[in-house]
């Protein structure tokens, strides 16, 4: 357990046990929580992180954040010419130049304790939450949501309009997950801890929750909670248990996602354009 995990782990069971609250919060605890944020934003700590195949929520740091909102006051902050008023102020924005990436003018909001890899774009206007993980080489498109602790990896492309659901409580819960290579279409929805497996297509407009199907015509198969690797993925509808219902004429449907293999045509559209990395 490391020195920062330790401190974390200290100051939630005072914050729990009602010891400190916002007032009352001196400023090595404030000190804590910077380096904690700190931490996040250089990738050194992370929301969730994969073991065995499979994605595990790091719950100490899901209570960092936690503690971020609980011994903080609100306040005015500006950065960039945008005034808040809010828990945290904007992230720094000046380690990405280094890194080659960038974030257009008018209407990109990176909040405290989110990171950005190398070589990503940020499209206006969009929005990336606290405790979030962008890596390498992914481009956030206009009108994009990335929320609180999910963890999106290399070299996906996150289409307009795009909501990634964030995951703060229960701390136990793995937040959204989109890993490597995956291509997610203008307008869709991924949320609830639901896994996107690497290098899958998704079409516009799909919701991905666990509360809906993924009928997967690769290994014939009826899954929940996660899109298998290396699929292309859509929505259709199938019908509903009350189709038969005398208020519904003509049959009533519920939305599923279709899973099928990639085609060659379908990776070489969702091909990253490096111009506009140039």
């Amino acid at each position: 357990m490391s020195a920062l995990q330790s401190e974390i782990e200290e100051l939630w069971g005072r914050y729990r046990n009602d010891e400190i609250d916002a007032e009352t919060a001196g400023a090595d605890s404030l000190d804590t929580l910077e380096a904690f944020l700190e931490a996040l934003e250089e990738g050194e700590i992370r929301a969730a992180e994969k073991s065995g195949g499979e994605w595990e929520a790091n719950e100490w740091v899901k209570r960092g954040i936690l503690l971020n909102f609980g011994l903080r006051e609100n306040e005015a902050y500006e950065y960039g010419g945008v005034d808040h008023y809010d828990v945290l102020p904007l992230r720094e924005t000046g380690d990405l130049g280094a890194r080659g990436t960038r974030n257009t003018p008018d209407g990109t909001t990176i909040r405290r304790g989110a990171y950005l890899g190398s070589d990503c774009i940020m499209m206006s206007p969009s929005f990336v939450n606290i405790g979030a993980y962008v890596g390498d080489g992914t481009l956030v498109d206009s009108c994009d949501t990335v929320g609180s602790c999910a963890q999106i990896g290399e070299n996906v492309k996150l289409g307009a309009n795009t909501l990634i659901g964030g995951v703060l409580e229960p701390v136990e819960n793995a937040p959204v997950i989109v890993e490597d290579g995956v291509s997610l279409g203008a307008g869709c929805r991924v949320t609830s801890g639901f896994v996107v497996r690497e290098n899958s297509v998704v079409g516009e407009n799909t919701l991905l929750t666990p509360r809906i199907p993924v009928y997967d015509l690769v290994e014939e198969e009826v899954i929940y909670g996660e899109l298998p690797a290396e699929r292309r993925a859509f929505t259709r509808f199938v019908e509903s248990s009350v189709s038969d219902h005398d208020l519904f004429e003509g049959g009533a449907y519920k939305p599923a996602v279709v899973a099928t293999d990639l085609e060659t045509e379908t990776l070489e559209a969702t091909e990253r354009e490096d111009a506009l990395r140039e």
